[in-house]
Parts: structure tokens; sequence; C-alpha cells
């Protein structure tokens, strides 16, 4: 199954949404284009996966990998709109410890916005 990737700016932030399986053979594209998103300046991305119900570890890594890059330029990464199974994934290696999950993309770009509030 291919992996389809849109980019939206969300209220404060850029939302990455994500439709397809992340696995071995679509997490490159996904961090090709979370790689896209931090090279035009975007430093707070929400990543939506609502349409992800499938996520392998090479999936996880790519996530990881966008996360602390990120999180070195001074940005941040978070993760929307969770499936069941993907999350259960997040839980098993403790990723969800680490990255932020948010119920739904709106309350990730209301946590984004809160902080930029915070920070001024």
């Amino acid at each position: 199954m291919d992996l389809q990737l849109s980019v939206r700016p969300g209220r404060g932030c850029t939302v990455l949404e994500v439709h397809g399986e992340l696995d071995m053979a679509t997490s490159p594209q996904l961090r090709e284009g979370l790689q896209r998103v931090a090279d035009a300046g975007d430093r707070r991305v929400v990543v939506d996966l609502a349409g992800v119900g499938f996520m392998d570890s090479s999936g996880l890594g790519a996530l990881v990998v966008m996360f602390k890059a990120l999180r070195e330029a001074g940005g941040r990464l978070c993760l929307a709109a969770v499936q069941p199974a993907v999350h259960s994934v997040l839980m098993v290696t403790s990723v969800d410890q680490v990255i932020d999950v948010y119920g739904s993309v709106q309350a990730a770009e209301a946590d984004m916005s809160s902080r930029d509030a915070t920070a001024s």
C-alpha cells in the first residue's frame, strides 16, 4: 500500500497528515516528508496518524529520528489521532513516554499554541 502525505498549516504548527501503512517499504517516505517540512523551516510539527492503521519498527524509527532532529533544532514533533494498533506499538516501545501523543490534531495544536504563549 502506498503512503500518502499531505502538509497543511496548523494553529502554531505544521500538520503532516499520513495515510497508509508505515512499514519498511513506506517509512523512508515518512522520513523524507518530515525532512522536507523541517527544511522549509517548520520547527513545530504535528503528525496526524488518523489514517495509519499499522506501523512497524521502521515507521517508529523514522518518527524517533525526526523527533530528535527537530528537538535538536529547537523544535518539537508530536503525534495526534493515533489508531489503537499504532498506539499499542508506541506504548510497548515506551515511545509514548518520549514523544507527546494527543487524541486529536486540535488538542495537539492547542498545546503547541499554549506552549508558544507561555514561552513568550
